[in-house]
């Protein structure tokens, strides 16, 4: 695999991982007990800490991205694994 597939992998499983940390750890200004300023929504996260969502983001892509590759490289699962249509029986004919 070329070192910019790797790459190219790695940003889209980073930007995944990035949205799907986004719910976790926020709380609303309610929640942490804080007054809301003027023209804030009530659902808005009280205190938002991008380094540590970065930082979660990176660590879970560089795993995900590892393992994508060393599958690739070695093959342990494949398309073929994936299938989970039966298969159609062999001895049928097409004759009336």
């Amino acid at each position: 695999m070329q070192w910019t597939s790797i790459l190219a992998v790695y940003f889209l499983i980073w930007v995944m991982s990035a949205f799907m940390m986004l719910p976790f750890g926020v709380r609303t200004s309610e929640e942490a007990g804080e007054a809301l300023v003027p023209g804030q929504s009530e659902s808005a996260p009280a205190q938002f800490k991008p380094g540590k969502l970065l930082f979660r983001a990176t660590l879970i892509a560089i795993v995900l991205t590892s393992l994508f590759v060393l599958n690739y490289e070695y093959g342990w699962i494949g398309a073929s694994d994936l299938d989970i249509l039966p298969k159609p029986p062999e001895n049928l004919s097409r004759e009336g």
